[in-house]
């Protein structure tokens, strides 16, 4: 897969069914021993940790520690680029999910990223998709949110990023929902939804169904969120975050600032 950076040669298709069943410290393990060596490697086992604690709403230090690792060993332009966009998105999960806020330092990485990367560079469909997160969520700015989102929409489109586009048409799809334009969410919350099944990226896949129950008939609507929760059950209750919405296991307390959270 090379989706969010996991072209690992061999060991590819082990660690994407390890990653998309939510067995990230497993994956990581996997990693570590090339990691130590390998830069481009050590950056893709901090993405993992970081997705977990996306996730999880736990591990940080797990997550801290491999990415200053992966830091520490990029040397090349695209290395260290990589490794500030790595640590602006795991500023920007902590800060939603985490015990304080990191805005400065998210927006600081990124900009640090966009400042690595030249035009039409690989990076630069997943750096504008985490610049959108952070207009969306913490500066509360839809329009900019929507430029970016778009943005990567489109390169990750012309990439053949199928699992950055889930992520993409959902966020856009979640704009639009809040904008009034429900025809165009469903059809968002319905490609993302497609492709995650597509890709067996299961994890990610309970917070698909629950995004297009927001959007369907009572009936659809009940099936598509007993389906979530089923999943996220079966998962060990993540994402956390939509455990605790659908209860469908205990979870721990809601983020610092209260809010619903949406995946990044």
């Amino acid at each position: 897969m090379s989706e969010h950076g996991t072209d690992l040669g061999g060991s590819a298709d082990t660690v994407w069914r390890l990653r998309s069943r939510g067995c990230w410290r497993e994956a990581a393990e996997l990693l570590a021993p090339t990691a130590a060596q390998d830069p481009d490697v050590a950056l893709r086992r901090a993405e993992l940790l970081i997705e977990q604690s996306l996730f999880t709403g736990h591990h940080w230090q797990e997550a801290e520690h491999a990415l200053r690792l992966a830091e520490a060993g990029a040397a090349a332009p695209d290395q260290r680029a990589a490794a500030a966009c790595a640590r602006g998105f795991l500023a920007y999960v902590a800060s939603v999910l985490g015990p304080r806020d990191r805005l400065d330092e998210a927006q600081a990485a990124l900009g640090r990223t966009s400042a690595l990367l030249p035009p039409g560079a690989p990076g630069r469909p997943l750096l504008d998709f985490r610049r959108g997160l952070v207009a969306e969520n913490l500066l509360h700015d839809r329009t900019a949110a929507w430029i970016a989102y778009r943005r990567a929409h489109d390169g990750a489109t012309e990439r053949g990023d199928e699992l950055l586009r889930s992520y993409t048409w959902g966020h856009l799809a979640a704009l639009a929902l809040a904008a009034g334009d429900v025809e165009r969410a469903r059809e968002g919350f319905r490609a993302s939804l497609r492709l995650r099944e597509d890709l067996g990226f299961t994890v990610g896949v309970a917070p698909a169904l629950a995004a297009l129950a927001e959007v369907s008939e009572p009936v659809e609507a009940a099936r598509l969120r007993a389906e979530a929760a089923r999943l996220v059950q079966a998962l060990g209750g993540v994402p956390v975050w939509l455990a605790r919405r659908l209860g469908a296991v205990p979870a721990p307390a809601a983020p610092p600032n209260g809010s619903v959270v949406r995946e990044g």
